[in-house]
């Protein structure tokens, strides 16, 4: 019996705390990883495969669901998410087939009842092996989602219903990309950080490790891996995670020429900010 592999079991135990106690996984991965001790590529790849696999479970779903002859609801939560864990690595991750099977074999075999840790691990093998016989093109040529309506649509780009239809909506005359803008909705994004006028210089920011030059904002920067907390500057309070939208927007308004007295802006903004997964 081999050993789990710390990032996998990290990536799985994010999925089972969003299902479970409806936890942020942007909260729940980044206090994982510290309290474990995972950094570096291991820290990367837990990263992309716990976002990753949530981002499109159900792409994933749509896959898994017809690789078994059970119901859906007949297999059991742990299970289902191991699957989706080894379904991305196979149809999204530049991981090879062994690994991803085997190592969610092992995550199998400890997830549930251990008097039934062989057959959990016998079923997710089946069912890896047979998702690996297609790459995701194949599976969508399979599945018959490449074209079609909404919910084939929704079903190919892991969107609920009733988003792909209010984005159909929004575009009107322009639905013809719709498409584009479900792909583009869903691919990996890096985090976007901002120097704190005041407290950091921008070429500063940009002298960091792993910090790469922003596309839009002037004061801005992007990670090019690994996680923003693993960044002193951003405990110390001169870098601040925020979406390069957000930063140009902010500039924009303290560069407004304000007729009257007032010379401060109030920020009434409120939720999780540029901590988005």
């Amino acid at each position: 019996m081999s050993a789990v592999d710390p990032a996998r079991q990290a990536a799985l135990d994010v999925l089972r705390a969003v299902r479970i106690d409806e936890a942020y996984a942007n909260l729940a991965l980044p206090t994982i990883l510290r309290e474990r001790g995972i950094s570096g590529r291991d820290a990367a790849f837990a990263t992309e495969l716990a976002y990753g696999t949530l981002r499109w479970q159900g792409w994933y779903d749509a896959v898994i669901n017809a690789c078994v002859d059970r119901a859906p609801d007949d297999i059991e939560h742990g299970v289902r998410e191991v699957l989706r864990l080894g379904a991305h690595q196979l149809l999204a991750m530049r991981v090879p087939v062994h690994a991803a099977i085997n190592s969610s074999v092992d995550l199998a075999r400890i997830t549930g009842n251990p008097g039934s840790a062989r057959g959990r691990s016998g079923f997710v093998n089946a069912v890896l092996r047979r998702i690996a016989e297609r790459d995701a093109q194949a599976w969508a040529e399979h599945l018959g989602v490449l074209t079609g309506g909404d919910e084939q649509l929704a079903t190919r780009w892991s969107h609920p219903l009733w988003i792909v239809r209010a984005f159909a909506e929004s575009l009107g005359s322009r639905r013809d990309e719709l498409l584009s803008l479900l792909q583009a909705d869903n691919e990996s994004v890096r985090p976007s950080l901002v120097a704190i006028p005041g407290r950091l210089e921008e070429a500063d920011l940009l002298a960091l490790p792993g910090v790469e030059a922003p596309l839009w904002s002037p004061i801005g920067g992007r990670l090019a891996s690994g996680a923003p907390d693993a960044i002193p500057d951003l405990a110390a309070g001169r870098v601040r995670v925020q979406d390069e939208g957000s930063q140009l927007v902010a500039l924009a308004l303290a560069r407004a020429q304000v007729d009257g007295s007032e010379s401060a802006w109030l920020d009434t903004c409120a939720g999780q900010g540029g901590k988005a997964a």
